[in-house]
């Protein structure tokens, strides 16, 4: 662990949902984006160059795949911990990266809780073996394996209250609604610009947090608006 926050790469080849991976993390306490990359060699070099304790990785990679990646990240000195984020569920490719040490599968696409939940049990497990006593038991051993299970429902819903903070006003501008709200509604209740509360809200769509409905009128384009996925 470097410091209070464990650093994370965010590797996916696609830019617009690696920004908001990168968002989520950084809604997590204790985590922190140090890099992000969107080819297999890319993803390889900045592991080397900046040492993260976490690699978010997607397996489709435009030059190679991604558990290839891992293999690759395993020949080095000090290999980060992976927690693969993809959209393949063949059970092929889930053994291969059990195989290879992978600590959580995430399936896409994935809403902010879900992610949080997964990484504030990493960060617990970290933090355990930070404490590792000089005689281990059976019992400290089962206790790491233990805290890399998903957290209960409440504190998923604890962790939502932690998104970064402009994406948390969007995000709870929204709660409080009992309608549907438009980008518009959201920059007018919260004081921001609509291209950014736009912005947020592609973010938290993409992520899965929030569900878009079209609303067609008589003329001109349909309307966007959005609610809060209900977990």
């Amino acid at each position: 662990m470097n410091g209070d926050a464990l650093e994370v790469l965010v590797v996916d080849d696609d830019y617009r949902v690696a920004s908001v991976h990168v968002a989520f993390v950084e809604g997590v306490p204790g985590f922190r984006v140090v890099g992000q990359a969107h080819t297999a060699a890319d993803a390889l070099e900045l592991a080397q160059k900046l040492h993260p304790d976490l690699v978010l990785l997607d397996i489709y990679l435009p030059d190679g795949d991604g558990l290839e990646v891992v293999r690759g990240m395993l020949n080095t000195p000090s290999p980060p911990a992976v927690m693969v984020i993809s959209a393949a569920t063949d059970m092929a490719t889930v053994r291969r990266a059990v195989q290879l040490g992978a600590v959580h599968y995430i399936v896409k696409p994935f809403g902010f809780a879900a992610l949080a939940e997964r990484l504030t049990a990493f960060r617990n497990a970290q933090l355990h073996i930070t404490e590792w006593p000089d005689e281990p038991t059976q019992d400290d051993v089962n206790k790491i394996f233990d805290l890399l299970r998903p957290s209960t429902p409440a504190q998923v819903s604890a962790e939502l209250r932690h998104l970064a903070p402009t994406l948390k006003l969007v995000y709870d501008a929204l709660s409080s609604s009992d309608v549907a709200l438009s980008a518009a509604d959201i920059a007018a209740s919260i004081g921001i610009s609509r291209a950014t509360a736009q912005r947020y809200l592609t973010q938290l769509e993409q992520g899965n947090a929030v569900t878009l409905e079209l609303r067609y009128g008589q003329t001109g384009r349909p309307e966007h608006r959005y609610t809060v996925r209900r977990r």
